[in-house]
């Protein structure tokens, strides 16, 4: 039996093959047991014993050797087939000669050699007639050589005939059933591999998610888990079959109250990661078992997700509330104007009415600021040569400032830098920030701009570094929220606007901790970094 053992991958052609041997060394072995234990009975080998007893011996050997060949799949399927098929015929009927003809009941296994061989064949051959018009002449043949050879049992033409109708009806249906199975088989294998892509995807999507996803059974043993999940929990992303209780005993308490109907179903605990995390519980059914399931979401995220729609409510509160004031604001500024420019007025009424001016104009500038905010989406992005844009802005900044060349300095790489940015708004990002740096800086240079490509990801960066204080630990999470200043005679928009402006034009501003930085040699109080978009060449010259 070793030669028609199975390889586990071996594909359904060969293994239907191998099943069929298995019937063929079956068979041949019961043949050749009944001979050896002297036990075989009429009508088998009754006209010639030894013929018999070779022939099935042979039988034997061969269905051995088809079994190794086919575990090797050499040589190829259909010869393979054909050659089975074949032999069977050709020995079946010696052991039918060698028995009594027709009426020893051989022909029944022919019958099943035939339809055996169409269905193995596939259907877009027609192999199977081939076998059935092989049989029927080895028929045939064995009734003409009986009669030739004047042997003395019975001889039926009639029924030599009708036998090699049913070889022939046999494999007609083999042929049409083989159609039908491999086009099954063919469904089959689509829908496996459906069923394999969907789950590919499904679980890139759910490794994906930001959210984090844990599947356990009732026994809360780790059937799933995702990245985010192991990085908010502090676990291996390997953890399928682990315990929950050995990889989150927090969790794992939560998860039993929950199951046990005394705790809610969604809580917030502290990680071991020292992460704040909100986890909500439900149950699925699969395939009629019950398994647990588990979302968890950084509450840090969740909180700035909420400070995003609150300030975004603010921006369009602030917008339609700073519409409304600017005309009212141009009235007085206006009148302030024509007071100011009275000749008949006391130095005490000239001193009001320049505070109106003066305090007319500032409102006005955070009105201005803020319909820049409502305005934001209205970008044309250019390709901008950033070196060159630099020294022109730097240029600019200190004529306007009544600044000295080397209070303000610019360092660059060698190799031209471009970068997508709408030039204009470019230009309020930048000098919001470089008004904020020499606000607080202290000694030269007060500002220094350097400009330059990120190693590991090819993004084109510009830093701002001042030489101030620098920002106390907890300024630096509200530094970019409207309306917050540490300074009284500021606003508070000018970082919020900068910040505003970049993510429009697909480039990020961030406070960087000069320290770090390890880019460039600089050193200063702070520094903003701006961060371009990644594009596909820098082949602008400075």
């Amino acid at each position: 039996m070793s030669g028609v053992e199975l390889p586990p991958a071996m594909p359904v052609a060969w293994r239907a093959l191998a099943y069929f041997n298995v019937y063929r060394f079956l068979l041949s072995a019961l043949f050749v047991s009944l001979v050896s234990a002297g036990q075989l009975p009429a009508p088998l080998g009754v006209h010639d014993g030894t013929l018999f007893s070779v022939a099935a011996l042979l039988y034997l050997l061969l269905s051995l050797a088809f079994g190794v060949f086919i575990r090797l799949q050499r040589p190829r399927y259909l010869f393979q087939v054909i050659t089975h098929v074949i032999a069977d015929l050709l020995i079946l009927t010696i052991l039918m000669f060698a028995s009594a003809g027709l009426n020893s009941g051989f022909g029944v296994l022919l019958v099943i050699a035939v339809a055996g061989g169409g269905a193995l064949i596939p259907s877009r051959h027609s192999i199977g007639f081939f076998f059935a018009a092989v049989a029927t002449l080895s028929v045939f043949a064995h009734e003409v050589y009986a009669r030739l050879s004047w042997y003395d049992y019975y001889i039926n033409h009639t029924q030599t005939g009708f036998l090699g109708i049913a070889f022939f009806v046999t494999a007609f249906i083999s042929y049409t059933l083989a159609g039908r199975l491999q086009q099954s088989e063919a469904l089959a294998r689509r829908h496996a591999t459906d069923l394999a892509n969907v789950s590919s995807l499904n679980e890139h999507i759910v490794q994906r998610l930001q959210s984090g996803v844990i599947v356990l059974d009732n026994t809360l043993n780790i059937h799933l888990t995702n990245a985010a999940a192991a990085r908010l929990l502090g676990i291996s992303e390997h953890s399928t079959g682990n315990s929950l209780s050995a990889m989150t005993p927090e969790l794992a308490a939560l998860v039993k109250r929950w199951r046990d109907a005394r705790g809610e179903r969604s809580v917030t605990f502290k990680a071991a990661a020292g992460v704040d995390i909100q986890a909500s519980f439900s149950r699925i059914e699969l395939a009629g078992v019950t398994e647990l399931l588990i979302f968890i979401e950084d509450v840090s995220t969740l909180r700035q997700r909420a400070q995003q729609l609150k300030l975004a409510s603010l921006g369009r509160l602030t917008a339609s509330i700073a519409h409304e004031i600017r005309n009212p604001l141009g009235a007085i500024s206006h009148a302030g104007q024509l007071l100011s420019e009275s000749t008949h007025g006391t130095p005490e009424e000239t001193r009001l009415t320049g505070i109106i001016v003066e305090h007319a104009g500032r409102v006005n500038r955070i009105i201005e600021n803020v319909m820049n905010i409502s305005r934001r989406d209205q970008v044309v992005l250019e390709e901008v040569s950033l070196g060159e844009w630099v020294s022109r802005f730097s240029e600019e900044f200190r004529q306007r400032n009544a600044l000295a060349e080397h209070e303000v300095q610019v360092a660059r790489q060698e190799t031209p830098i471009a970068v997508q940015a709408d030039p204009q708004q470019l230009h309020q990002i930048v000098w919001n920030v470089c008004e904020n740096g020499i606000r607080y800086s202290q000694h030269s240079p007060l500002l220094t701009l350097h400009c330059g490509v990120k190693a590991d990801t090819d993004r084109p960066y510009l830093d701002i570094i001042d030489t101030g204080p620098g920002i106390a630990k907890e300024n630096q999470e509200r530094l970019f929220e409207p309306f917050f200043t540490t300074n009284n005679s500021g606003s508070g928009l000018g970082l919020y606007i900068a910040r505003e402006l970049a993510e429009v034009n697909q480039a990020t501003l961030s406070l960087m901790n000069p320290a770090m930085n390890k880019d460039e040699p600089l050193r200063g109080g702070c520094c903003f970094r701006l961060t371009f978009s990644r594009i596909e060449q820098h082949h602008t010259v400075f």
